[in-house]
């Protein structure tokens, strides 16, 4: 066990360099910065800051240049791909712009898809897709695809999946990017109640309104952190 198990996250001087031919662009200058557990962090920057390459770093979809990056007390900045992809199978959720949902599976099969990776029998995956379905609000839509739903109907599908496996964070790229102010509101509310429930909560967001249901705002520019702005 390590000092950082106090901590959900916890980023090191993390640098992100991209070789573009002769060119070396920093995306991401030396960061550091943790998130304690039941978090709720908004991260926001123009275009080019280097949130996005953040969120992936978060997301272990891709490894630091240089740093280290702590998730749950293990440093994960080193793993190997195969290792990496059971970090996000068994500690990381995905809520996506687009959804990402499989349009020829049904609600419930969209919502098992971790489960399946994860080894849960046939009859396990049905019961928990149902109960997430549920809390949700779409148990009765369990057999419909995803092009009988609405946007906001299908944002809530790809909620109830990226929560099924029990993450230790939930990160949420614009997720309401592609909805209606009304219905971006119900997510939020949606996001707000399951924060309120402990799980942390890590968000991607370049509007300000969406922002402030957020209690810290990380604002990063030119791949540094610009500020950090809690609420009181």
């Amino acid at each position: 066990m390590t000092p950082e198990n106090n901590f959900v996250i916890k980023i090191e001087n993390m640098t992100k360099v991209y070789q573009m031919g002769k060119t070396e662009v920093r995306a991401l200058g030396g960061i550091s910065f943790s998130i304690d557990r039941g978090g709720y962090w908004a991260i926001m920057g123009p275009s080019g800051s280097g949130k996005s390459t953040l969120l992936n770093q978060l997301g272990c979809l891709d490894r630091p240049t240089s740093g280290r990056y702590w998730l749950e007390g293990q440093d994960v900045s080193e793993l190997n791909d195969n290792e990496l992809s059971d970090v996000r199978l068994r500690r990381i959720g995905f809520i996506f712009q687009s959804f990402n949902l499989i349009q020829q599976l049904t609600v419930r099969e969209n919502i098992e898809m971790p489960l399946y990776y994860l080894g849960y029998s046939p009859h396990e995956s049905h019961l928990k897709a149902s109960q997430f379905a549920e809390m949700v609000g779409l148990g009765e839509r369990l057999d419909h695809r995803p092009m009988e739903l609405s946007g906001g109907q299908q944002q809530r599908v790809a909620i109830a999946r990226a929560l099924v496996n029990d993450p230790a964070i939930l990160l949420a790229d614009e997720p309401t990017g592609n909805l209606d102010s009304k219905t971006g509101e119900q997510i939020m509310e949606l996001l707000g109640e399951l924060n309120r429930n402990g799980k942390t909560i890590i968000m991607v967001t370049h509007e300000p309104y969406i922002a402030e249901h957020a209690r810290h705002q990380l604002h990063v520019l030119d791949g540094l952190i610009d500020r950090i702005e809690e609420k009181g």
